[in-house]
């Protein structure tokens, strides 16, 4: 909570003035726009989610292939507990989180793995949640699917349900996860998790379990994508196990860390929501059936000439620009 503290009172007039931005000049210009709305609010989905992946890949130091598993079982764990158990819809969403959490346990025994084979590994573990699903028909409805999810609710005479008010409530959550990530960074637990990159054996060596921080940041990441995915299902009111578990919750999450900047905490953001945005408005208008692959060029360039990411190439501009001046 401290380390929380912190990060609000170091943050300046930018982030204050971002954040104004953000809540009230975002709804109010876009508010109207059903459309774009819902594509700005798809932007943050995969944002939370590319969040949650880059604070294992950077904190962590592990590459996941398979976080459809924390979004499915977060997806899935709020829908039934809302529609079979009458749980608050908020309330479930948060349960969706710890459902995904409780999956990352059984991970576990895999944190013994690096590299690609840990990346795969959990890639095998979300195939055996999505089979799980759909054999599971009496909770989940199998492959047919939950209908008629309960939506989000009125708060203050604001419909949260709208595109609007599921906006508000996702760029809450997901900024929630930013800060809590700068905090968590900013820590001495962040401290020793990037000492560990450097040399796991020496962490050890100095008294630090390598082990049991690994777990804390796959939990972690676990919880962050189950809540976005238990968002998700009550936003669309519809769950089938080929879409909560579909690849899409892997590839384009990892695209948006990467072309953002995954070893900063609001790069996953700001590239989920300019890759998004700037695919659907301009890339698939020009090209409706292959503008992904102006997408792959884009972000191939973005490797090629900023490996770290588009918001530390802005940074590196302004402060050229700064100097120029």
């Amino acid at each position: 909570m401290m380390q929380l503290l912190n990060v609000l009172k170091k943050a300046g007039k930018t982030f204050w003035l971002g954040l104004l931005l953000i809540y009230l000049v975002v709804p109010l210009a876009l508010g109207n726009n059903n459309y774009v709305m819902s594509l700005v609010v798809a932007a943050l989905i995969i944002g939370g989610i590319a969040l949650s992946w880059a604070l294992l890949g950077n904190l962590g130091g592990m590459i996941s292939f398979g976080h459809a598993a924390f979004f499915g079982v977060g997806a899935y764990t709020s829908a039934v507990l809302s529609m079979q158990l009458h749980v608050p819809v908020m309330l479930a969403m948060l349960l969706g989180g710890v459902g995904a959490l409780v999956a990352a346990v059984f991970m576990l025994p895999v944190l013994r793995l690096k590299g690609p084979y840990f990346a795969l590994a959990i890639l095998a573990y979300a195939q055996i949640f999505r089979i799980l699903a759909t054999e599971c028909t009496s909770i989940t409805g199998g492959a047919a699917g939950l209908s008629s999810i309960p939506g989000l609710p009125s708060l203050w005479g604001l419909d949260l349900s709208s595109k609007t008010g599921a906006y508000l409530v996702l760029l809450t959550i997901v900024l929630l996860f930013v800060l809590c990530y700068q905090a968590l960074r900013d820590s001495d637990y962040g401290l020793a998790l990037r000492a560990m990159h450097e040399s796991e054996d020496a962490t050890r060596v100095v008294g630090v379990n390598s082990g049991m921080l690994k777990a804390l940041m796959l939990l972690l990441s676990a919880f962050m994508c189950g809540v976005v995915g238990a968002f998700n299902a009550h936003y669309i009111n519809f769950l089938e196990p080929d879409y909560a578990f579909s690849s899409l919750w892997v590839a384009l999450p990892i695209v948006a860390a990467i072309f953002g900047g995954y070893r900063s905490t609001i790069g996953p953001i700001i590239g989920a929501v300019v890759v998004y945005l700037i695919d659907q408005l301009i890339f698939k208008n020009i090209l409706p059936s292959g503008h992904q692959l102006v997408l792959g060029g884009l972000l191939v360039a973005m490797i090629v000439f900023s490996p770290a990411g588009l918001l530390p190439l802005l940074r590196k501009l302004t402060r050229k620009n700064h100097a120029a001046t």
